[in-house]
């Protein structure tokens, strides 16, 4: 009986340590995160374009968006070798600190508004193309417990590119091929609506 009690505690121990390095720490986080600054900007808020915003991200979209780069099940080179040196308890921090980040608001092209705004919450039935909102919200924040990410005030550039990459195979990270297979059905111009439309949603 005392062994076994024993190993319940050490379970435990075990999961509670495992919480909190998943919940992470905001102040550690906003220390580690100086090398982040220099493409994200200090609050996540990155001034290139190309480059996303991660402030206000959900803490659980940029875990494993890290943890992907790590393991490099997400290519980009500049990102896996940033990654690369993370503890599980870096990432943690890191994806707190920027997750509690105020995000700097966007604009959409008025010239895109209709076409981008109809895609977003109605899709395109003819191509197959699903509602935005759907899974991102009518606002864009996304669904945490689902792993849907925040889109709204995301950079317009950085949203085309990533779909471009998902319908290329460039980036295949995403649950189930979900963005991928959506991606596919994208014309270049609803690429390009759509994510100026996101980059204005508030």
């Amino acid at each position: 009986m005392k062994i076994k009690l024993s190993w319940i505690l050490i379970l435990c121990g075990f999961i509670a340590s495992s919480n909190a390095i998943a919940k992470g720490d905001i102040q550690a986080g906003k220390t580690k995160s100086a090398s982040c600054a220099a493409c994200h900007g200090a609050d996540g808020n990155s001034r290139n374009p190309i480059w996303p915003k991660l402030s206000g991200q959900h803490a659980s979209y940029l875990s494993k968006q890290l943890q992907d780069f790590k393991a490099q099940k997400r290519n980009n080179p500049t990102m896996m070798g940033m990654a690369m040196p993370l503890s599980d308890r870096d990432i943690a921090d890191l994806s707190a600190y920027f997750s509690q980040q105020k995000q700097t608001v966007g604009a959409v092209d008025e010239d895109l508004l209709t076409v981008g705004e109809a895609l977003y919450r109605g899709g395109d039935k003819d191509a197959g193309i699903p509602a935005c909102m759907a899974c991102h919200g009518p606002s864009g924040v996304g669904n945490p417990s689902a792993a849907y990410p925040m889109v709204s005030g995301q950079h317009a550039a950085y949203v085309e590119k990533t779909l471009k990459d998902f319908r290329s195979g460039t980036r295949a990270n995403d649950r189930n091929r979900m963005m991928q297979d959506i991606a596919k059905k994208m014309t270049d111009a609803q690429i390009k609506a759509v994510a100026s439309y996101v980059q204005g949603l508030q």
